[in-house]
């Protein structure tokens, strides 16, 4: 891994505090950077800006730099760049990959209700395509009328555009991605025009990312990730998920916690060589 210079990154949410998690994360995609004589890179992902807090993404800045990180500048907010996203959205627009869906989260329970159930993917209910073959002159009635709506990627017709899809993780080795089993996923909404997905999988391209670590439980969201690469002629990095850290329980740690955020364990007089020690104790494979 370390034979070649590393451009890394590490792109969390202003939504709540970091916890221990992140800074594994943190501190291992810095030292990979720093091993080879790379960079490390800080973005803010903020595309949820009814949940992104400025405050949030001031502590991410004063946490990381009371662990010891620095980064290269400027750093890179999503909520800044939509039209980097929006490009890309047309992009696959142009080629038909995309349409509008106007099912709520309700609507889509009922339907697979309906169906007599339906399969389950990595996120849950796999959608049943309610919206796929709408008109559109029944879609572009709907949008002008105001109805709700995002859009989805069109699965089947994008893996017909693409060769086998393969993707390298530092830890597991080679793999062929499966991106069908997620189904039509949410590539943009009415509001926003990207998802987590598009808009991290541009912003790699965009920022010559090179190796992208992060926790075990994205491992299956890079199946989706290599797909849009390959749609849209993206590099695609190498991948590190690293074992994710657990609380006394074995509990997987979550933002809502906020008594392990780095916030919280400071303010109780932890050291930044007290925060390696828990982060090493609570690892689970």
């Amino acid at each position: 891994m370390q034979s070649r210079t590393v451009v890394s990154r590490f792109a969390p949410s202003p939504t709540g505090y970091l916890h221990l998690g992140h800074a594994y994360s943190a501190l291992l995609s810095y030292e990979q950077a720093k091993d080879s004589g790379g960079e490390f890179l800080l973005r803010i992902e903020d595309i949820d800006q009814g949940r992104s807090r400025k405050e949030f993404e001031q502590q991410i800045f004063d946490d990381l730099e009371w662990l010891g990180l620095s980064w290269a500048m400027p750093v890179r907010r999503q909520s800044e760049h939509f039209e980097d996203y929006k490009a890309a959205l047309n992009t696959l627009s142009s080629m038909g990959l995309v349409y509008p869906c106007f099912c709520t989260r309700k609507d889509i329970q009922v339907e697979v209700q309906a169906a007599g159930g339906a399969p389950h993917g990595p996120d849950g209910l796999i959608y049943p395509g309610t919206c796929r073959n709408l008109s559109d002159d029944d879609c572009s009635a709907m949008i002008d009328e105001g109805k709700p709506h995002s859009y989805r990627l069109n699965m089947k017709k994008s893996l017909g555009l693409t060769d086998t899809l393969k993707w390298q993780d530092a830890i597991a080795g080679n793999m062929t991605a499966e991106p069908e089993k997620f189904g039509d996923i949410v590539i943009a909404r009415k509001d926003t025009p990207t998802s987590y997905h598009l808009a991290v999988t541009v912003d790699d391209h965009i920022q010559g990312v090179t190796l992208v670590t992060r926790g075990r439980d994205l491992f299956e969201a890079t199946d989706i990730h290599c797909l849009l690469q390959q749609l849209l002629n993206l590099n695609a990095p190498i991948y590190h998920h690293h074992p994710l850290v657990c609380d006394n329980d074995g509990d997987r740690l979550a933002k809502r916690n906020d008594s392990l955020s780095i916030k919280a364990l400071r303010e109780e007089g932890a050291s930044p060589a007290d925060i390696r020690r828990m982060i090493s104790e609570g690892l689970h494979d």
